[in-house]
């Protein structure tokens, strides 16, 4: 596992990262997440031992960075935000190089370049060099770097920036494959990556860990989850809302969109294990009203990460 004790970064008089502890273990996808200058990509930089702690240390592998760094090292595959390589070499001689650096000769490393490079997607440029690439493509050579050697410990700074579509559901894919066998941490702005593929996520604010929780339990936190979303039609608007906000379990009703004929309504329980759905599909059955497209909502990653990064608001 990788387990980080107590780790405070300052430069100067700025406290960048204030004394965090968390343990990811194996099997685990860790997101990484926090505003800008919120120390996230300073606690990346100290746990691969590219920045040396002001105090506190990180153990990976039981292999304490400070102490131990090279032992340490041997077993991260880092990606670091926007990761830089030889714009001279091509992508396999890069890569070849790369190899070489981790200690791997002849056939063998012949065999991780060719491997490497099937599985970054990266034949079609292989003969390229990195300066002629497109932002996508560096991104997919320096993500090939980071794995050419089969690490344990995968540390990735947001991995898919610059990727379309496809190529970013690719990444997602080979990083949940990946998780298996492997303690991966990435950093991304992008909630839906969080979503998708993280499996436990850790808010930073302030150089401070303000949550720590799975995106399920994120998402409960917001006020949006289990309202009910619904359409329905061949009805008044103000009398179905007047009539929904009375009814048991319910504690507000919004009307969030209408056109032809119908209109959407958000119920709002009071309280999130009310079968707020049962009984709104009851009311409309009893009153002849038609209901459409209904569904609970699990809650917005984006209205809690807004809401507990905010200065005033405590760790949850």
């Amino acid at each position: 596992m990788i387990e980080v004790k107590e780790l405070t970064k300052r430069f100067g008089q700025k406290l960048a990262v204030d004394g965090i502890s968390f343990k990811v273990g194996k099997g685990e996808v860790l997101g990484f997440l926090g505003p800008n200058a919120a120390g996230k990509s300073t606690t990346m930089r100290m746990i691969t031992g590219y920045l040396p702690p002001s105090s506190g240390t990180a153990l990976v592998g039981g292999y304490d960075i400070v102490r131990n760094s090279l032992q340490a090292r041997r077993r991260i595959g880092y990606l670091p935000e926007n990761a830089p390589a030889y714009p001279d070499m091509t992508v396999i001689a890069f890569l070849d190089f790369i190899a070489e650096v981790r200690g791997f000769t002849g056939r063998e490393r012949r065999a991780r370049v060719s491997a490497t490079i099937d599985k970054c997607f990266l034949n079609d440029v292989r003969h390229q060099q990195v300066s002629t690439l497109s932002k996508g493509y560096n991104q997919r050579v320096c993500f090939a770097q980071a794995i050419l050697h089969d690490p344990e410990y995968l540390i990735m700074d947001e991995p898919t920036d610059g990727l379309d579509p496809n190529q970013k559901h690719e990444v997602r894919s080979m990083i949940r494959d990946m998780a298996k066998d492997k303690t991966i941490i990435l950093s991304t702005h992008n909630l839906e990556e969080v979503d998708v593929v993280c499996t436990r996520v850790i808010i930073i604010a302030s150089g401070k860990i303000v949550a720590d929780k799975t995106p399920l339990e994120l998402k409960a936190l917001s006020e949006f989850h289990g309202t009910a979303c619904f359409t329905v039609c061949n009805a008044e608007p103000e009398g179905v809302i007047a009539g929904m906000e009375g009814l048991h379990g319910v504690k507000d009703v919004l009307k969030v969109g209408e056109g032809e004929g119908r209109f959407t309504l958000r119920a709002i329980p009071s309280d999130p294990s009310a079968p707020v759905a049962e009984v709104i599909v009851r009311y409309c059955l009893d009153r002849g009203i038609r209901l459409e497209n209904m569904r609970i909502e699990e809650g917005r990653l984006d209205e809690v990460f807004r809401q507990i990064t905010r200065p005033d608001q405590r760790a949850v």
